[in-house]
């Protein structure tokens, strides 16, 4: 029997999970649920309901896992507790300071409703957790260090516009490449937030709009900007269509670490991304953990998890005897 997907919210990540799911021969979409007029939402899966968001509730025990694609600024710190409440739920929450707060309120509604919630699953938070992890396990006396970039922060962009007077804007995460060189030197250097990445932001304002305070605004947001050093660019509409229309993205994780009686012994653990569709690769892994999520809750798990609760073999569709012996 194939797992029953539910999409909240159709932007970018939305139509990357529609897709991704028509690749995995054991899921199917259920529904769609917007808060835009569903008669003027087109999508390319024929025979799934394409319904308002106020209609959720009506599904429950027709959707295994609901996937949410909203933002970690406003949308998910509301939604994931409320919709937990109804359905088991994956989504992308990605303010990596604000995850231990969001987990308890996400496990609080899970646990009471008897339902499985993940967090925080992407790439990072996600795919870069889980190398974090297994490189600290395995390089004790060590260090981790993470770079993004460069390509469009979703997150970070959907942040901007949120702000009074933007109408639109894209921000780009910039690794810078002196620090990076002296990680994968060895030699484990001490850097601050500001001195590993630089962000860009490209900005379209509403006509009138104050700039100075939106400029302001941008590069004094906690958990965002304030800790980078952040440059601010308003260009046209045209513009942004015309040269910021991609979503590309990457980085990678580093772990320098030593061995020895004396660690003597130096060791680079490197593991990295690059990715034309941010949303779409997004997609790809949340819709893996779901398929892992839904295994979790039928196995009797309840409550909220992240990544590092989860056993590899749960993400993969192909079953244990297949997994050993084609990948040990």
């Amino acid at each position: 029997m194939k797992i029953r997907i539910g999409i909240y919210g159709y932007g970018n990540l939305g139509k990357g999970i529609e897709n991704a799911i028509r690749q995995n021969s054991d899921m199917e979409l259920v529904a769609v649920f917007t808060r835009r007029d569903p008669t003027q939402l087109r999508i390319a899966t024929k025979g799934a309901a394409v319904c308002h968001v106020s209609e959720a509730e009506h599904f429950v025990g027709r959707i295994d896992v609901m996937i949410l694609c909203g933002g970690s600024a406003t949308d998910l710190p509301e939604q994931t507790p409320a919709l937990a409440k109804l359905f088991c739920v994956v989504d992308s929450f990605d303010t990596h300071a604000r995850i231990p707060e969001h987990l308890a309120r996400v496990d609080a509604a899970a646990r009471a409703a008897g339902t499985t919630a993940m967090i925080s699953v992407g790439w990072d938070p996600g795919m870069f957790s889980l190398n974090r992890f297994y490189a600290g396990a395995i390089l004790p006396n060590g260090k981790d260090y993470t770079f993004w970039g460069k390509g469009v922060s979703q997150g970070h962009s959907d942040a901007i516009r949120r702000i009074e007077g933007v109408l639109d804007a894209k921000q780009y995460t910039v690794p810078v490449e002196e620090a990076m060189n002296a990680v994968r030197s060895g030699t484990e250097p001490v850097l601050t937030t500001r001195q590993k990445h630089t962000r860009e932001c490209y900005v379209v304002a509403a006509e009138g709009a104050d700039l100075a305070r939106i400029e302001r605004e941008i590069k004094e947001m906690p958990n965002y900007f304030a800790d980078y050093d952040t440059t601010v660019h308003f260009i046209s509409a045209e513009e942004l269509k015309h040269d910021h229309s991609g979503i590309p993205h990457g980085g990678v994780v580093i772990r320098s670490g030593k061995t020895g009686a004396a660690l003597e012994h130096r060791h680079v653990i490197e593991y990295s991304l690059k990715l034309d569709s941010n949303p779409e690769f997004t997609a790809s892994v949340i819709v893996a953990f779901a398929r892992a999520t839904h295994r979790m809750h039928t196995e009797g798990t309840v409550g909220c998890k992240t990544v590092l609760d989860v056993p590899p073999a749960y993400l993969s569709p192909r079953s244990a005897e297949e997994l050993i012996r084609e990948l040990l």
